[in-house]
């Protein structure tokens, strides 16, 4: 099998470059706030329902992988900037057919995951507007957005400055008063001390099975890291904004994830209907009788929802453009407007109204499909990073030591400690009956892009 050796991966045609329109406190507070994902809000209380106070390990666990994930790509973004991120890295690494797996297999999760992050978005307006229909607040989100993106890059990075301070005062505060109330401080509450982590079944109430779904529920609200890696390229100084974002990525996983679990599960009882129904976040601020709390958290999640679209539409469009550059994709998505690949954000942006469109349509075979179908992309793209990764380092150390700015802890045991990491959650969704489904429609996914990728390799080959 070919693949490409050269540092840079061929592109068919010159294209009309991006801008470089992101500055470094753009990058810096989207590294901050796309930590912070609408994962973390949304789908955190069914893990805790299922794995008591040990979903603070799950979440250790699984936000170990994922430093690992994002040193290995912040080592490959930082000798080679780029928009297309890891799917430029694994046509440079691995050959062609990878570069387009990788890439359109994540296309789809992120237009996908813009309908859905409109969807819920409009669910939370609804609730303060009834009477208002959802399509139509989904369809404001969806133009506000693309309009927004078809602009400027600038905008991109002013809406996630703003959208990531936002988020990351919210949270930052609830640490605060969560903390406090745990230590005894804060007025109208007393410690609950380790009633809640001991009682009421124990630390681990379900055994490991119900840790193990906890874990495959924190691994899938680890989303938005791979943002910062893919707006670099748009940035004055790509190097620097990638390598200050993997190295602050541990502690800012270690405090808004670990750190938050930490203080929900000491604070609420794991088994209170409250952490399902109104979410963790909610049913502890109102143990703490904090006035407002649920509509308070009904914001935040908001601007959490929006933050993820917006940042999904935006990576949506630069890994499409990336994918064309390099001769994978229709020619017509890399046109470029003023530094903007504005057909490609518009192809997104249409890609993903049509799930919304789905999810009213047919709400019971083609929409869950769907969802099945992107269940699984993000684990097939940390492979492909680790893959990547595990033979580029080798060819950098050879070839061009210099442009190792970040480097893989430990290489290459750490690395092959994250591949095995990968599969053994692989081999835990193919044990639960919910997840198993969403495996295999991946892996339907992934081996038909594969096919056609490799298809176009050999064409292209003995073209």
């Amino acid at each position: 099998m070919s693949r490409t050796t050269s540092d840079t991966p061929p592109a068919t045609d010159s294209l009309p470059q991006l801008s470089h329109g992101l500055k470094q406190r753009h990058l810096s507070m989207i590294a901050l706030g796309g930590v912070i994902g609408a994962g973390l809000f949304v789908g955190s209380g069914a893990g805790i329902a299922a794995a008591g106070p040990s979903i603070v390990i799950a979440y250790a666990v699984s936000g170990l992988l994922v430093m690992l994930v994002m040193r290995m790509l912040g080592e490959m973004s930082a000798a080679y900037p780029s928009s297309g991120s890891f799917s430029a890295h694994a046509e440079r690494a691995i050959g062609p057919w990878a570069g387009f797996t990788a890439g359109w297999a994540f296309w789809v999760l992120l237009c996908t995951a813009v309908g859905l992050e409109g969807i819920g978005a409009a669910k939370i307006v609804t609730g303060w507007l009834p009477g208002t229909p959802e399509w139509a607040w989904v369809a404001l989100f969806m133009l506000v957005f693309c309009i927004a993106n078809l602009a400027a890059v600038k905008n991109f990075g002013e809406f996630e400055f703003w959208f990531a301070a936002l988020k990351v005062g919210a949270i930052s505060l609830f640490l605060v008063l969560g903390v406090l109330a745990i230590a005894g401080v804060l007025p109208g509450t007393d410690s609950p001390g380790t009633s809640n982590l001991t009682g009421e079944g124990g630390f681990l109430p379900n055994g490991s099975e119900g840790l193990v779904i906890g874990l495959l529920a924190s691994v899938f609200a680890y989303g938005g890291l791979e943002t910062v890696t893919i707006a670099a390229a748009e940035s004055d100084n790509p190097v620097q904004g990638v390598a200050r974002a993997v190295r602050t990525a541990m502690w800012r996983i270690a405090l808004f994830y670990i750190g938050s679990m930490a203080v929900i599960v000491t604070l609420v009882p794991w088994n209170s209907a409250e952490v399902v129904e109104k979410g963790p976040y909610v049913a502890a601020l109102d143990h703490l009788g904090i006035p407002g709390a649920a509509q308070l958290m009904n914001v935040v999640v908001l601007v959490a929802l929006l933050s993820a679209m917006n940042a999904n539409v935006y990576g949506a469009s630069r890994i499409a453009y990336s994918l064309v550059e390099r001769g994978q994709g229709p020619k017509t998505l890399g046109r470029v407007s003023s530094g903007v690949p504005r057909v490609a954000v518009l192809a997104s942006c249409v890609f993903g109204f049509v799930c919304v469109v789905l999810s009213y349509w047919r709400p019971t075979d083609v929409f869950p499909w769907l969802l099945n179908m992107i269940g699984a992309v993000i684990l097939v793209v940390w492979i492909f990073i680790a893959v990547s990764q595990l033979r580029l380092r080798r060819r950098l150390d050879r070839e061009a030591p210099q442009k190792l700015v970040v480097r893989m802890w430990a290489f290459p045991v750490l690395t092959w400690v994250a591949l095995a990491g990968m599969v053994a959650i692989f081999v835990l969704m193919a044990r639960e009956p919910d997840t198993r489904v969403q495996l295999y429609s991946t892996g339907g996914m992934t081996l038909f892009l594969a096919a056609v990728g490799y298809a176009r390799q050999r064409a292209s080959a003995r073209a």
